[in-house]
């Protein structure tokens, strides 16, 4: 089974679920989202959204094929592009940290170890580019797929809470706490996609 984390850029938009295409929830605050879904435009602004983020800061998410087929994906920023995070009661992101936004598996493949790997590649990832930690709103309730990633889930792949709170706790992902967990992302991800390639170094744009 050839497993595959590839950056997401407006090429590959396509295979993200159809609902999470035109999905909103964290590119804009609450007003301007409940408008952009009232008037039809949300895909578009999704797609302006990443186009901007790509612009401005780089890469921010991952598309996740299994043998060729798009089974997942996950999305980060700075909380500076995630005007939804400010509504949250647990709030702000800290300033150092990039914010986990949401991130999603098809049924089929849930339970293969794919949610572990991606938070593994973005955590590569933000090291690479400078960054102490990965933050991210949970949802302590979580019952079905949505925007919001479960609590129980965030904290079975590292994540600690550094807020608590009843419904949305905000947890926080270390990235330079232990050299030993870099080296334990680096040895993950060779022996779960097998020779990692070396990305190139990203150019100012």
């Amino acid at each position: 089974m050839g497993r595959r984390l590839v950056p997401l850029t407006l090429d590959n938009l396509q295979d993200l679920p159809q609902r999470c295409r035109s999905c909103v929830f964290w590119e804009l605050d609450p007003v301007s989202g409940e408008a952009a879904v009232k008037a039809g435009t949300s895909a578009l602004e999704k797609e302006s959204w990443i186009s901007a983020v790509l612009l401005d800061w780089g890469s921010c998410g991952r598309v996740v094929y299994v043998d060729d087929v798009p089974v997942g994906f996950v999305l980060y920023a700075p909380p500076a592009y995630v005007p939804r995070s400010t509504a949250f009661p647990t709030s702000p992101v800290s300033s150092d940290a990039v914010q986990l936004m949401t991130a999603f598996v098809l049924p089929g493949y849930q339970g293969q170890g794919l949610g572990r790997v991606m938070v593994q590649t973005v955590a590569k990832d933000l090291l690479r580019r400078g960054f102490k930690a990965i933050e991210a709103f949970g949802d302590a309730r979580w019952k079905e797929p949505a925007c919001v990633l479960p609590a129980d889930h965030l904290l079975a792949v590292g994540f600690k809470t550094v807020r608590p709170h009843a419904r949305h706790p905000r947890l926080r992902l270390d990235l330079r706490s232990t050299l030993s967990w870099k080296e334990d992302v680096e040895m993950a991800l060779d022996r779960l996609l097998g020779a990692v390639q070396k990305e190139p170094a990203l150019r100012p744009l």
